[in-house]
């Protein structure tokens, strides 16, 4: 069997390659049961949350993720997401590959916010703003610049230290400019793309500091008591989603509006199934706020490990 570690699971997904089998099996589709997702207690710091994530082309390949996600992490400098993936072939049974989760997620998460931006943000996106200081950051930035020629980066985080300090470690990274933000408000203001990869429960992104044409995708709070985006983005932006099963049950941005009747279903314009078969054209607007939630698929994973798997096997 096949073992991945983190750096090789990361040497084996390149950006462009991982974008595009995300739009493949986007537009192909494959058999996803519903995800395990169960509550577990830490004593003394927020609950961490067990995911059991299957998927399978039949006769072809099956895979199923096991993750954990630990918010009381960031205060131990340890990731937030610890993850294995098994791979196995669909038609035996024979288990294929055992594959780093945690950077497998990692990436394929970047790589659906990409996809979605490839739709939705304008051709002429310029400037990214990250909100978090995680993981996901660094991942976020190489795949969207692999959809856009993005030129500058500012990234906002509660700690400005720490903000400032990630801004100048990715410096040496990137060869583009990299900086730290003074004012949310006022980045909000400026960024083509706003991309949000936190655990917030409150509203971080409003709606009325954003630019005519920007572009916000939505990554973290991925349980229906997390929140990144507030009320007056929800009904300024053309909404889309990653799944809608899973955003109208799981992402706080989608189903707290929901509750309170600021939206309905039908406000949703499309997901990354409609945009990859070209049921629905993306953005069709240069003025238009587009917004992005995602909550992760089992499919985006079983893609990753497909591709993975084979870009080492072969």
């Amino acid at each position: 069997m096949l073992l991945l570690n983190e750096d090789q699971t990361r040497d084996a997904l390149p950006f462009p390659d991982l974008i595009d089998a995300l739009a493949e099996i986007f537009r192909t589709g494959c058999k996803m049961p519903t995800r395990h997702h169960h509550d577990m207690e830490i004593p003394g710091e927020p609950d961490a949350t067990l995911l059991l994530m299957p998927a399978w082309l039949p006769g072809k390949y099956a895979g199923v993720k096991v993750a954990t996600v630990v918010p009381g992490n960031s205060e131990r400098s340890l990731p937030a997401v610890s993850a294995q993936y098994l791979l196995s072939d669909a038609g035996t049974g024979e288990m294929l590959a055992l594959i780093d989760g945690g950077e497998l997620t990692a990436r394929r998460t970047a790589a659906a916010s990409a996809l979605a931006a490839r739709y939705l943000a304008r051709s002429d996106a310029r400037h990214l703003l990250l909100l978090g200081t995680g993981r996901l950051v660094p991942n976020l930035i190489a795949a969207h610049m692999a959809i856009r020629s993005i030129e500058e980066v500012t990234i906002w985080g509660r700690s400005k230290a720490k903000a400032s300090e990630l801004a100048t470690e990715l410096q040496s990274t990137f060869p583009i400019r990299i900086n730290a933000a003074d004012s949310l408000t006022e980045a909000l203001g400026q960024a083509d793309i706003i991309s949000a990869a936190t655990l917030s429960s409150e509203p971080l992104i409003k709606g009325k500091a954003l630019k005519p044409g920007a572009h916000v995708d939505l990554v973290g709070a991925f349980k229906p008591t997390m929140r990144e985006s507030d009320d007056d983005l929800i009904k300024r932006a053309e909404i889309f989603v990653d799944t809608r099963d899973g955003c109208l049950t799981e992402g706080g941005d989608i189903v707290q509006p929901l509750k309170a009747g600021l939206i309905s279903r039908d406000d949703i314009r499309a997901d990354l199934y409609d945009l990859c078969r070209t049921d629905h054209p993306g953005r069709q607007s240069d003025d238009a706020i587009t917004m992005f939630k995602s909550v992760g698929a089992a499919l985006e994973d079983l893609a990753g490990a497909m591709l993975a798997y084979r870009n080492v096997e072969h």
